[in-house]
């Protein structure tokens, strides 16, 4: 009995510190359905510029020993005009209707910023600081990382900036217009580029932000964590649904928890593999995702 109450906890207790991070992926995931929403297309390149604003921060940090707090302003604000810069080269001169372009044009914007940050670090993974990494809470048999819950309730204050925009501002409306009729957004006098690129700009800041909780919470920043982040961030993107915000809060939550569950039954080697596998699952069973629309197999 005492070892299936130790298993019970252990088990619980991955799976409470999988959801906190999964707050993380999360905001990856809600800014990939973001730009999906308003343009129909995936931003590749999404997270890579998010782990770069992640990377400028650090430089701000080390070159001007600022604050922590300012951390997550800099690279919020770097990711935001990385963002704007991406959809002005990979997807503002293309054809709306030709989204493979854009695809692969945002395929390469990924391979360029990676190979920046690799020449600039050599490769080398940086030490990055965290928030409350000393802090640590007892809930009866339980513990909760300081950092961990920080990361998670930026998330949330993050999430919840995000819902106020779209929806109790004009740039919501505007986004949200361009989304569902492009054509009539564009004939009631509404710039369709202008509306793109703010929105891009905007998913941008989430991006630095996830990119500094994900650094904050791992406590280094390597090249090598890009490919990962924008992997789980269109598997999010895919579970909760192509265009579904809510999906993309509640899958990311679910991957976290699941990833930490898989890691502690198989070890950090087999972690991803399963994961993937769970997209394959929801690809076959429920191709539209959580919260997704409809989607035939014609």
């Amino acid at each position: 009995m005492d070892d299936f109450w130790f298993e019970f906890v252990e088990v619980t207790q991955s799976i409470g510190d999988g959801v906190l991070f999964g707050s993380t992926y999360a905001l990856i995931g809600i800014g990939f359905t973001l730009i999906f929403g308003a343009m129909g297309k995936l931003n590749v390149a999404y997270a890579a510029a998010a782990m770069a604003g992640a990377y400028s921060s650090l430089a701000i940090y080390i070159l001007f020993d600022a604050p922590l707090v300012v951390i997550f302003i800099v690279s919020a604000i770097c990711a935001a005009i990385l963002g704007y810069l991406v959809y002005l080269t990979c997807f503002r001169f293309i054809p709306v209707h030709n989204h493979l372009a854009a695809l692969m044009a945002s395929v390469g914007g990924l391979f360029f910023i990676d190979e920046v940050i690799v020449h600039a670090t050599r490769g080398s993974p940086l030490a990055f600081p965290s928030m409350f990494s000393e802090a640590y809470f007892e809930v009866g048999p339980y513990g909760i990382r300081g950092d961990l819950l920080f990361v998670f309730f930026i998330g949330l204050i993050s999430t919840g900036v995000l819902l106020y925009v779209l929806f109790r501002t004009r740039l919501g409306l505007a986004t949200r217009a361009v989304a569902q009729q492009d054509v009539a957004a564009r004939l009631c006098g509404m710039s369709i580029h202008l509306t793109n690129s703010t929105t891009f700009a905007v998913a941008g800041l989430l991006g630095g932000i996830a990119g500094a909780m994900t650094a904050a919470a791992v406590g280094i920043l390597s090249p090598v964590m890009i490919l990962p982040l924008t992997i789980k961030g269109l598997i999010v993107t895919v579970i909760g649904g192509l265009g579904s915000i809510p999906g993309a809060i509640i899958a990311g939550l679910f991957v976290g928890g699941f990833e930490n569950v898989v890691m502690y039954f198989r070890g950090i080697d087999e972690r991803d593999m399963y994961v993937v596998a769970l997209l394959f699952i929801f690809l076959v069973f429920r191709p539209n995702g959580l919260f997704g629309k409809t989607i035939t197999r014609d």
